[in-house]
């Protein structure tokens, strides 16, 4: 570690006005991902900017027919809410898979949506299902929030808040994951929302990305027997030491068919 100043704001302007004061200044969530990139020294903010103590920020309630979700909602939070299993069960069956205990008493939903990690399962979860990230300033789509690799459209001094999320017909979800970490080596989401079929991959690239060829096939019959023939190009897929470009094309449609299953 390093000297940097500490800031542990009561309130969202406090937040945002610390964080204007200081361009470099990193906001920490659960810090499940800053802190060990802190400890190796792979970043060097000038501040960090704690959002734990600031209330309502992990709030999870229904407004109007949507589900609410507090940018600082841990995952613990979400896989106990009775409000997530019953409106998107299949959201809370996905967070039980990500990490550890630690992990999940830790991580927050707001911190991994930020990171934008090319392997973490919950950006498919927010692509597949539709939601709408909410900041301190305005509305993004999840469409448009997911840029690049570890990039998002936040700007400089806008905070995410919460997210919501029109509950699907139905939903699953379905990774490959790495024993070690249990990242997904590949993560498919699938949704039947009110906006149509929405199929979302994760771990297979360097973002998260939808696999519009399933949804076209799904939506003229939603059977995961419609997949087996789609063939997926390897083109563009991440290769790297757990898996080559080519094993991630056929898991995305070995994935996608247990997102299915697991929806029906």
């Amino acid at each position: 570690m390093y000297t940097f100043e500490f800031h542990k704001p009561g309130s969202l302007d406090e937040a945002a006005a610390a964080l204007a004061a200081e361009p470099e200044a990193k906001l920490i969530a659960g810090g499940q991902t800053l802190v060990p990139t802190l400890r190796q020294r792979l970043a060097s903010p000038a501040a960090l900017i704690d959002l734990a103590a600031i209330p309502g920020l992990n709030i999870i309630e229904q407004r109007d027919a949507r589900l609410s979700i507090g940018a600082m909602a841990r995952y613990a939070q979400i896989i106990t809410s009775p409000l997530v299993r019953k409106l998107v069960p299949a959201l809370a069956q996905l967070v039980e898979g990500i990490g550890d205990p630690l992990v999940r008493n830790r991580g927050t939903i707001g911190g991994s949506l930020c990171n934008s990690d090319p392997a973490a399962d919950l950006p498919a979860a927010a692509l597949a299902l539709n939601a709408t990230l909410h900041t301190n300033r305005r509305s993004i789509a999840a469409e448009d929030f997911f840029v690049d690799l570890f990039e998002t459209a936040l700007q400089p001094g806008e905070i995410l808040t919460r997210i919501d999320i029109t509950p699907p017909r139905r939903a699953g979800y379905a990774k490959f994951r790495n024993p070690a970490s249990r990242y997904a080596v590949v993560g498919v989401f699938v949704a039947d929302t009110v906006d149509g079929i929405r199929v979302a991959v994760t771990g297979a690239g360097p973002k998260v990305f939808r696999q519009h060829d399933f949804e076209a096939a799904l939506t003229q019959q939603y059977d995961p027997a419609v997949l087996e023939d789609i063939a997926v190009s390897a083109d563009g897929l991440n290769s790297d030491l757990h898996a080559s470009a080519e094993y991630r094309a056929n898991l995305v449609n070995v994935m996608a068919r247990r997102a299915v299953n697991a929806s029906l």
